[in-house]
């Protein structure tokens, strides 16, 4: 169990990691909101989407050299993605202007971290 609680606290110094924790946190409030037809297509997939990241950040973090760049450049494509659906949730109104300001500005500054962090391994020499 302690191994547990350890791999979780190591990942949460990572601040993209708690950039990232926190936005999934404040997107799944608005989950239920999504009209039914939406709910189990569109909102599924951003959930999942999301929860594939999460995934892909702690193991980049286990990860090294060519094996992290590469875990960082998936991410970098998932995020993309999920910023696309982000903003096709607000066009077929399953979220509000506000919530979707709020979304993508988060998901920028995490596209933000990503670049830094992929930055700092390029510089490393990877």
């Amino acid at each position: 169990m302690s191994s547990h609680i350890n791999a979780f606290n190591n990942s949460i110094e990572i601040p993209i990691f708690a950039k990232f924790y926190t936005f999934y946190k404040y997107f799944s409030q608005f989950v239920i909101n999504y009209p039914k037809s939406k709910r189990y297509t569109l909102a599924s997939k951003v959930d999942q989407l999301a929860l594939d990241i999460i995934e892909l950040i702690i193991n980049a973090n286990y990860s090294y050299g060519v094996d992290k760049l590469k875990m960082l450049k998936k991410i970098g494509v998932k995020l993309d993605l999920l910023k696309v659906l982000i903003r096709l949730s607000f066009e077929t109104k399953c979220i509000d202007s506000k919530k979707y300001q709020s979304l993508s500005s988060q998901l920028v500054e995490i596209g933000r971290m990503l670049g830094g962090w992929i930055k700092s391994i390029n510089k490393a020499g990877c």
